[in-house]
C-alpha cells in the first residue's frame, strides 16, 4: 500500500491510499479519484518526500508530503474535517474498549485456554479478554472461536 498526497484543480489537498503507483494512475486516468470537498477529478500529486524506516525497524515506509510542500500549500477545508473523522473515530474506538474492559473478565495469558473451554461448554460462557499471539488467535478462529482483537489507540502506548 502506498498513500499519496493529492491535490486538485482548485488547489485542495487530501490524502488517499492505494494498492501501489499503477493503481493510482489506473483510477486517475479512469476518474474514479475525486476530491472530498469539490468533487473535481482534475487530481495530481502534491510534492512528496519519502519516509524511510530505520535498519531495526524493516521496510520503507509510505511516503509523506515533504515540510516545503506543507508550507507552500494553502490551508485545505478537508484537513479539519479528516481531523473531526479521526477524533470521532477514536472516542468510539475509547468507548468501545472501556466497555469491554468494564463489562469483561481479563484473564490475560489465559485467554486462548478459556475461550476454547467456553467454546466447547467445559465452563459457563462469560465476556472475557486478554492475551493471545498471534498464532494462538488464528488457531482458535480456526476452531471456529470467535474472537475479536481489542482495539489499541496510540495513547494507550504512553
Amino acid at each position: 500500500m502506498i498513500r499519496y498526497t493529492l491535490r486538485c484543480g482548485k488547489d485542495h489537498t487530501f490524502e488517499s491510499w492505494f494498492q501501489d503507483s499503477a493503481a493510482y494512475d489506473a483510477q486517475v486516468a479512469r476518474k474514479l479519484v475525486t476530491c472530498p470537498v469539490c468533487d473535481s477529478t482534475a487530481i495530481e500529486k502534491a510534492i512528496m518526500a519519502p519516509r524511510i524506516a530505520s535498519r531495526k525497524r524493516g521496510a520503507k515506509e509510505a511516503p509523506v508530503p515533504a515540510p516545503a510542500a506543507a508550507a507552500e500549500a494553502p490551508a485545505t477545508e478537508s484537513t479539519p474535517l479528516m481531523m473531526a473523522q479521526e477524533h470521532e473515530l477514536r472516542a468510539k474506538l475509547k468507548e468501545l474498549r472501556d466497555h469491554i474492559v468494564k463489562n469483561a473478565d481479563n484473564v490475560g495469558e489465559r485467554f486462548p485456554n478459556e475461550a476454547r473451554k467456553m467454546h466447547y461448554g467445559e465452563i459457563e460462557h462469560r465476556p472475557i479478554y486478554g492475551e493471545a499471539s498471534n498464532e494462538e488467535a488464528r488457531a482458535l478462529i480456526e476452531e471456529g472461536v470467535e474472537v475479536s482483537p481489542l482495539p489499541v489507540l496510540p495513547d494507550d502506548r504512553n
